[in-house]
């Protein structure tokens, strides 16, 4: 699967399954991406990234993400102790992507503009 940032200077390709798509509502997944994260997941080794312009941002030492330092587009979240995996923002795939929204995390921190879709898997925080 392919997807790239608005610009087009950050590409990527997929090559592995998928997890669903989950939506995360925790403050800085709603500061990253400007509302909740909707996101998926791959093993690290089955995404190829080309480009120069992808930047990564680690407000700590447990996460990191990765955005177009070009366009400013929101790309990529990466735990630090799970390197072993990427998280890709959902929207940054091109179509069709066959994919599809289970679950909702980190729902008690939405933010107040915002009600969570309930009819998705509900988990108030992340454990």
């Amino acid at each position: 699967m392919l997807g790239r940032c608005m610009c087009g200077s950050v590409t990527y390709t997929v090559n592995g399954d998928l997890r669903d798509v989950w939506n995360c509502h925790c403050f800085r997944c709603r500061q990253f991406t400007g509302h909740h994260m909707a996101a998926t997941r791959a093993h690290a080794d089955a995404v190829t990234i080309d480009g120069d312009s992808l930047r990564w941002y680690s407000p700590d030492d447990t996460v990191a993400y990765g955005f177009c330092g070009t366009c400013g587009s929101s790309l990529f979240w990466r735990a630090t102790d799970r390197p072993e995996f990427l998280t890709i923002c959902a929207g940054t795939f091109d179509q069709p992507t066959g994919l599809r929204t289970t679950r909702a995390w980190w729902v008690a921190d939405h933010g107040d503009y915002h009600a969570p879709d309930t009819a998705l898997e509900q988990h108030a925080y992340d454990g």
